[in-house]
């Protein structure tokens, strides 16, 4: 599972952090909130699986140990942004979290996107796949850890550019082969 953004998220919302900008924590407890499809498309490769490793990587973090408490709250959107925006903003305005994490819905995230920029939060987007997290909606407060679709279709063009110029034909079901002149 991917328990490395829920690291991340202790190190932003408790930790030193890289460059100018630096966190402290100063007691308290620290709310981080796993939004995500946990009933739909996505809940196999989000869902309750990712708030479980979460939770996993908070006693590995040995958040405990270290004084700190630290609370993972969950939360289903539905794959529908107007859910998703009700769920980080009860989340920030009555449940106090300070970071959310996940949100594998594009459509979603670009809509909690805007909620953390104006609430001064963190939000570390693992499950989008929209550019527009780093292009036109980027956010000082968004950590876009994961591909995006600029990434996935500049790769692939750029493999097959570069296999037709070394003469190369892929076929999904035999793999490559030299192209026969």
């Amino acid at each position: 599972m991917r328990k490395w953004w829920a690291w991340l998220g202790i190190i932003l919302a408790a930790g030193p952090v890289a460059g100018t900008v630096h966190a402290e924590y100063r007691g308290g407890t620290i709310r981080i909130g796993v939004l995500n499809d946990q009933s739909g498309l996505y809940a196999d490769i989000a869902g309750t699986g990712s708030v479980w490793v979460a939770q996993k990587a908070v006693e590995d973090f040995g958040a405990v140990a270290r004084g700190m408490k630290v609370e993972i709250l969950s939360g289903d959107h539905q794959n529908k942004p107007d859910i998703g925006l009700s769920i980080a903003r009860q989340w920030f305005d009555v449940d106090k979290v300070d970071a959310i994490a996940d949100v594998p819905t594009s459509s979603v995230a670009l809509a909690v996107n805007e909620i953390i920029r104006d609430k001064n939060k963190v939000f570390l987007a693992v499950g989008p796949a929209t550019s527009d997290l780093t292009g036109k909606a980027c956010s000082p407060n968004t950590v876009h850890w994961i591909y995006d679709t600029w990434a996935l279709a500049n790769g692939t063009g750029n493999a097959i550019s570069i296999e037709r110029k070394a003469n190369v034909i892929w076929k999904p079901a035999t793999g490559p082969r030299l192209r026969s002149t």
